[in-house]
């Protein structure tokens, strides 16, 4: 295991198993074949043209799209989809955050449509005399995905009609406890994007990272059931637990090594620091294309 290993794995995605889907002149995600023929049972919702997906013209509003949309998806819920993820958490449906949203759909569908989800991740960290710590939460046993693994400080997903940094300091005081006046300290540092498939899942994702520095006397804690237990480690311990092993869920891993990378913990001289930096913002164009 490796930086690099856990860069490629974010980024597994085969974009020649998918086809794009607008929402008018926009592209507003990718359809899997194998998904395709759901789809397909909704003539009147969506069609195949030159090789894409399209929703309904006639749905000219957000509002309008986001009605049927949520209807359609509820019926595909009684069919079994989902997984018993849905989360009734709507996500605004647009390719760049700060542009309005084509409409707003259901968190668990979201990646069904390959639609691009965002999200804040913190990394709460200590200067102490013997050097950085950082504060490593364990995700429930309970939670329905990636249980029992460890994961950013405090990081959650990005529901529609709220700012990123008010959702982050929302977060701090559900998942860990961290008081508003605090929570706003947090600094916006960057972001990382990865393109990731699970079957016919495509997640296209942008994190925004967040980094704060927290008092040595406060200790975060469990707050909404999502954490098991908050521990303070050396940060070379999690720059090792990173590179050595798969203990971080998967995608937290790139927020943690980019700040290893902003901290000055991976040096220049490293023959992989250039393929790690670069690596750590995948995309494939704002446009429609599609590679």
């Amino acid at each position: 295991m490796s930086f690099l290993d856990h860069i490629a794995r974010c980024n597994n995605a085969d974009l020649s198993q998918f086809e794009p889907w607008f929402v008018g002149a926009e592209r507003a995600g990718f359809i899997h074949r194998d998904f395709a023929p759901t789809l397909g049972t909704r003539p009147d919702l969506f069609f195949h043209r030159d090789r894409a997906w399209h929703l309904d013209p006639t749905l000219d509003t957000p509002t309008r799209r986001t009605a049927v949309m949520r209807t359609f998806l509820l019926d595909l819920r009684l069919q079994g989809h989902f997984a018993g993820l849905w989360r009734d958490e709507p996500y605004a449906v647009t390719w760049e955050f700060a542009r309005p949203a084509l409409l707003e759909m259901e968190r668990s569908a979201v990646p069904w449509f390959g639609v691009r989800a965002f999200g804040p991740h913190m990394t709460g960290y200590v200067r102490r005399a013997d050097g950085l710590h950082i504060w490593v939460p364990r995700r429930s046993y309970t939670k329905p995905t990636f249980p029992g693994q460890l994961d950013n400080t405090v990081a959650g997903g990005q529901p529609a009609g709220i700012g990123l940094h008010d959702n982050l300091v929302k977060e701090c005081g559900e998942e860990a406890s961290i008081p508003p006046e605090l929570a706003r300290q947090a600094k916006a540092v960057g972001y990382v994007s990865y393109w990731n498939q699970s079957g016919a899942q495509l997640k296209p994702d942008i994190m925004s990272c967040f980094d704060l520095e927290l008092p040595a006397d406060f200790t975060p804690a469990a707050n909404d059931g999502e954490v098991h237990a908050f521990e303070l480690w050396p940060a070379r311990r999690v720059f090792e637990t990173v590179r050595d092993t798969t203990e971080f869920k998967y995608n937290c891993n790139l927020v943690l090594i980019d700040f290893f990378v902003r901290h000055g913990m991976l040096s220049a001289d490293d023959p992989d620091f250039i393929p790690i930096v670069s690596g750590l913002r995948k995309d494939y164009g704002s446009g429609n294309e599609i590679g």
